[in-house]
């Protein structure tokens, strides 16, 4: 009975730490500097968004150099990230904060085995939500 209850609290103590190292990533409140690609799923194909560029605590665009449906990156805005990795974005976002649209949500993902990337869901003005995820180049 003493090693079941042993196990236990050490499986706990073990599922803490690993949970304290995800959570770590976020500890900073920033994404790791670099341009952020964005795409978007949408009938069949992946459509870009344009690219998000992060320095420190500021970012730029998003940036698209093809149509220019996005506009170009003007200047730098602040952002702040808590520690479960959802992103307030504090200034505009391109098209993801125009023509009647808005953001619902932004989470960070930070795994080391793949690259840091960032979903942001906008809410149209119709009401449907639309996924978009931005993955560091």
């Amino acid at each position: 009975m003493v090693s079941g209850i042993s196990r236990i609290f050490f499986g706990i103590l073990l599922l803490a730490a690993e949970t304290g190292t995800a959570r770590a990533d976020f500890s900073d409140g920033k994404m790791p500097d670099g341009i952020y690609h964005c795409e978007v799923y949408l009938l069949g194909m992946f459509l870009n968004l344009g690219d998000i560029t992060i320095k420190g605590n500021v970012y730029t665009g998003p940036f698209y150099t093809g149509l220019g449906i996005f506009g170009t990156a003007q200047q730098g805005y602040n952002y702040q990230m808590d520690a479960n990795g959802v992103i307030s974005w504090l200034g505009p976002l391109g098209g993801y904060t125009a023509g009647g649209n808005s953001l619902s949500l932004t989470q960070a993902t930070l795994d080391g085995q793949a690259p840091p990337s960032f979903d942001i869901i906008m809410k149209q003005p119709d009401g449907a939500f639309t996924a978009s995820t931005c993955t560091k180049q």
